[in-house]
């Protein structure tokens, strides 16, 4: 009685598990024709179907690749990478990075690197010397020993990922999974195309069934030469950015700011497209070159679009609060030091950095607790300075780009090219060219730039009046300045005038004296030289000079002048 029991409980898990196989097979042939029809609404019908054979069966290749595919069509490109996190290549390294040491990792990223990227057909360089060997390289090696037989069936992983992890910017993962992948399919199709037969070429659609018996063998040869074109062009896109990005941080290392803004623009304002992380950390690099270059508000305006694009960004955080603190605007840092204060508290919270596991970030966790303290003592220190009144003392010829004792004409060319630049109406264009990792968020994004864009034009409006009121006060000054030396200048003029003629009155008088003298002179030799009679005057005899010559320059030359005679008899 007992082995009938064993033997119907036996059978009927056997025909439990061949039911559930059938439910399977059934969904996923279900949710192959949804998918066939290209429709966003049948193909969510196609993922609950799916989502239900992987409940049955949660590691069934073929449920899982739909699934993938399916979320990749409808762009829901961060389900697609928490589904597959585990193959991202940077997430394995910062989880071997997270279990070893300095030195080892370096060894381990290089070493992930090489097997990421070498082609099947090397062969290890074998070294019979004894060497001390890590437990986790030997259990990849174990591990990808038995997982050999499965690769054929894993091989969608890489360009799906890839492709997943282009659109979220995880650019250098990406072209490494794509890389891979489409090397993995270019050898399978080498191998398979010596057992097609000449007809096989010409297959365009080969319907599929639930039986594996009627399954085609392999994936058609015209879709492997259209995956590989598609793919191929999304590589020459990503090695265009990183080609860009890295002469860009080259130049920025160098100093070259203008010419790191140029590289960074070219990306930005391509006519292609990026990722929203991507461009996120594009802005914030070409925000820091601005900084660098004395552009504050070019700087606040991209630090604006950074956070526009990633709420959580700790050093865009920091870098605008450090530029409204340098052109004294203390109330606006205060207000992004307590967000950022906030940021640190949550991360605290949750132990772990903001946003899921495989997005990167700039700050590691273990140096949150060191930040906040810093943070909390840069806050009280900018509370103290407010408290004592130090909030109207806002630099705004650093704000504008102007320097100190600048013409009208420089102000307005400035005022006039950053009026252009950060209007809130068309401070959204930038979206137009960002691909977001999620359509849903484009209207935060959008408020989130034209409240920030709205704020950063006020401030420059505000700048450019007080500004302008100091130019304005500075001509009204220049303007007394001048009158009171052109009315000096005319004064010394006048002064000068009236000297010369008191010089030419002496010198007219001078002239007078010493005729009067000569004739007097004369007056004497003929009164001595000749005989005269007694009772005759003979001449004028003047005993005091200085008197005559002072009736002479108050009297004038065309009166006539009363003259005190006296004579002498002789």
């Amino acid at each position: 009685m007992a082995v009938t029991t064993h033997t119907l409980s036996a059978t009927e898990k056997k025909h439990w598990w061949l039911t559930n196989r059938k439910i399977v097979e059934k969904y996923i042939k279900d949710a192959r024709s949804l998918i066939a029809t290209q429709d966003q609404s049948e193909i969510a019908s196609a993922l609950n179907l799916l989502d239900a054979a992987l409940a049955i069966s949660p590691r069934f290749d073929q449920a899982l690749e739909l699934r993938a595919r399916a979320l990749l069509y409808l762009r829901r490109f961060k389900e697609v990478a928490d589904m597959l996190q585990d193959y991202i290549p940077s997430l394995r390294m910062g989880n071997d990075d997270s279990s070893s040491s300095s030195s080892d990792s370096s060894q381990q990223l290089s070493r992930e690197g090489v097997k990421l990227l070498s082609s099947s057909s090397e062969s290890p360089v074998r070294d019979h010397s004894f060497k001390c060997f890590s437990v986790s390289d030997l259990k990849k090696k174990v591990m990808a020993g038995l997982c050999k037989t499965c690769d054929k069936e894993g091989q969608w992983r890489y360009l799906v990922l890839g492709e997943a992890c282009c659109h979220l910017g995880l650019m250098e993962d990406a072209m490494v999974l794509l890389q891979t992948g489409k090397r993995i399919a270019s050898a399978a199709f080498r191998r398979e195309s010596v057992c097609w037969s000449e007809d096989s070429f010409c297959v365009t659609n080969i319907p599929f069934s639930g039986d594996s018996t009627n399954a085609p063998p392999s994936t058609p040869p015209r879709t492997l030469l259209a995956d590989s074109e598609s793919v191929a062009q999304l590589l020459g896109h990503i090695k265009f950015l990183l080609r860009r990005r890295a002469a860009a941080l080259a130049a920025l290392d160098a100093g070259l700011y203008s010419e790191a803004v140029r590289h960074f623009s070219k990306i930005v304002d391509g006519r292609r497209s990026a990722p929203q992380s991507f461009l996120a950390e594009c802005y914030m690099h070409r925000a820091s070159a601005h900084r660098s270059a004395g552009r504050i508000a070019e700087s606040i305006a991209d630090c604006n679009r950074t956070l526009a694009l990633d709420p959580t960004c700790i050093q865009a955080l920091e870098t605008r609060a450090s530029l409204f603190e340098t052109i004294r605007c203390l109330p606006d840092s205060l207000h992004d030091l307590e967000h950022l204060k906030l940021l640190y508290n949550s991360i605290l919270r949750d132990r772990k950095l903001p946003g899921p596991a495989w997005k990167r970030h700039n700050v590691r966790y273990r140096e949150i607790p060191g930040k906040l303290c810093a943070l909390t003592i840069k806050i009280q220190e900018l509370k103290q300075r407010l408290a004592s009144g130090e909030t109207g003392n806002v630099d705004y010829y650093a704000l504008i780009g102007v320097r100190r004792g600048c013409s009208r004409s420089e102000l307005e060319r400035a005022h006039l090219l950053l009026s252009l630049r950060h209007k809130p109406d068309k401070a959204t264009g930038f979206i137009e060219r960002c691909e977001l990792a999620d359509e849903r968020d484009v209207e935060s994004v959008k408020e989130r730039v034209k409240m920030s864009s709205l704020l950063l034009y006020r401030l420059v409006q505000k700048g450019y009046t007080n500004v302008m009121g100091n130019i304005m006060d500075e001509e009204a000054a220049e303007k007394q300045r001048k009158k009171a030396a052109l009315q000096a200048i005319q004064a010394q003029k006048e002064k000068a005038n009236e000297a010369a003629e008191l010089n030419k009155v002496v010198e007219s008088n001078r002239s007078s004296v010493e005729n009067t003298n000569t004739n007097n002179t004369q007056n004497r030799s003929m009164v001595s030289s000749s005989t005269v009679n007694p009772a005759v005057f003979q001449g004028v005899f003047c005993r005091d000079l200085t008197v005559v010559g002072n009736l002479l320059s108050q009297a004038g030359f065309n009166r006539s002048m009363p003259v005190k005679y006296e004579a002498l008899s002789c």
